[in-house]
């Protein structure tokens, strides 16, 4: 159960509510990209406004470098969750100061007002006091409802909750009870699903993974790092050397833990390579788990060395069709699936079709998940670049629960704290 008191546990009828929303969405040329975190907001948002609050909106955008650095402005935002909610969304272009000040004591009962971004101040980040009970000086009560940014104990995470009553919004509380539900009492079995690029970045899920789940499948950039580390050469592919230890120190926890309970560990055993990440490049399929073929009457005993090794001038640019046959096939197996990282370049722009021409593993992952093979698990989805790829396909309401914070969900699955809920207050 969540143990923090939530904005239904509290008496908030004509309250001046600070709520501190999640808004780092990306915005290209002024125009926002994808919306999924403001749509999030809503059930909040709405909620204070049902209770005839004036809602006075916090949030950050990016790491501006510069002050007042206009590519990081929020005002494309506000117009945004204006249209949304469809009321005006006032805008303050500034987060403190005494003209801040007056425009946010002007609010009245029923409407919405967002100032601009946070972290156009560097006392954001650093928690400081006196920024903090600025902030606090916005309302009767706070709110903190941005997940992706309480795994961070910033001035409006962390400080701010020392200066006025401090309730989680919906999507927070909703957030950490399912992902904590998921993780404390899974149905078995049990599936995980981890891809990205650096595995120091996961290495604490990947040990939780270890320990909780029945299957740990480990795909994307962050697959290359493993293969690497049991020897096998990578060519151009992209690769954390510094990461090569942590990869063969869970590579044998996962060994001692297949022993003791037949856990299994996957590595793809083939993939896609080509020679750019380029959606005209020419690709073929390289099988570096060779035996695993050569028994299949179509191929002969000994595979050719080039079909067997990445050249020198290649990179893995997703998952073979042999790895992903087998996660499909481990999916109709599992009744819970934790999803974080997709199993091959998704994100680059310039590749993208209706399914990249580096997808195909992803795609094939989200039909199993999906009931198109038949059994349909519950799906836990994380993570930026796996969240970007469901919207883009259209996909999002088909799963049963979306995170709408990459590092914030990581850490809870990892077992870890989050100050920015451990600071609100105590039901």
């Amino acid at each position: 159960m969540f143990s923090k008191k939530t904005i239904k546990d509290y008496n908030l009828k004509g309250k001046k509510v600070l709520l501190r929303a999640d808004y780092n969405v990306p915005v290209e040329n002024g125009k926002i990209t994808d919306d999924y975190r403001i749509e999030q907001s809503l059930p909040t948002i709405e909620y204070l406004l049902k209770q005839k609050c004036a809602v006075v909106i916090i949030s950050h955008l990016g790491r501006p470098e510069a002050n007042k650095d206009q590519r990081f402005s929020l005002r494309p935002v506000a117009k945004r969750l204006g249209k949304l909610l469809d009321q005006e969304v006032k805008f303050v272009d500034d987060c403190i100061g005494e003209d801040t000040k007056q425009q946010v004591d002007q609010l009245k009962p029923g409407e919405v007002m967002l100032l601009e971004n946070l972290r156009y101040y560097k006392q954001e980040k650093a928690n400081d006091k006196e920024f903090a009970k600025q902030l606090a000086s916005y309302g009767d009560v706070f709110v903190q409802d941005g997940f992706g940014v309480v795994h961070r104990a910033h001035a409006s995470t962390d400080a701010v909750t020392k200066h006025l009553t401090s309730l989680a919004g919906l999507l927070l509380a909703k957030e950490v009870t399912t992902i904590e539900a998921v993780m404390d009492k899974p149905q078995r079995p049990m599936m995980a699903v981890v891809g990205g690029a650096k595995i120091a970045d996961k290495i604490a899920v990947l040990n939780r993974f270890i320990k909780l789940a029945d299957v740990l499948v480990v795909g994307g950039a962050m697959a290359n790092t493993f293969l690497s580390a049991k020897g096998i050469k990578m060519g151009k592919s992209l690769v954390d050397k510094d990461d090569v230890p942590f990869a063969r120190q869970i590579i044998e926890k996962a060994k001692a833990e297949n022993k003791k309970r037949g856990f299994i560990f996957y590595i793809p055993q083939d993939g896609v390579v080509a020679t750019k990440m380029d959606k005209t490049a020419s690709t073929r399929i390289v099988d570096w788990d060779a035996h695993v073929i050569a028994e299949v009457e179509s191929y002969p005993k000994k595979p050719a060395k080039s079909f067997s090794e990445i050249a020198d001038n290649e990179m893995i640019l997703d998952i073979g069709p042999f790895s992903g046959a087998f996660v499909a096939g481990v999916t109709q197996l599992s009744r819970t699936v934790v999803w974080n990282g997709a199993m091959g370049v998704t994100e680059v722009d310039s590749l993208q079709g209706p399914v990249g021409p580096f997808a195909h593993g992803t795609d094939t992952l989200v039909d199993a998940l999906l009931g198109k093979f038949g059994n349909r698990p519950y799906t836990l989805v994380g993570g930026g670049d796996t969240v970007g790829y469901i919207e883009n396909e259209g996909l999002v309401s088909s799963f049963d629960h979306v995170s709408s914070g990459g590092g914030a969900s990581l850490d809870l699955m990892s077992g870890n704290k989050l100050p920015g809920v451990e600071a609100l207050t105590d039901k």
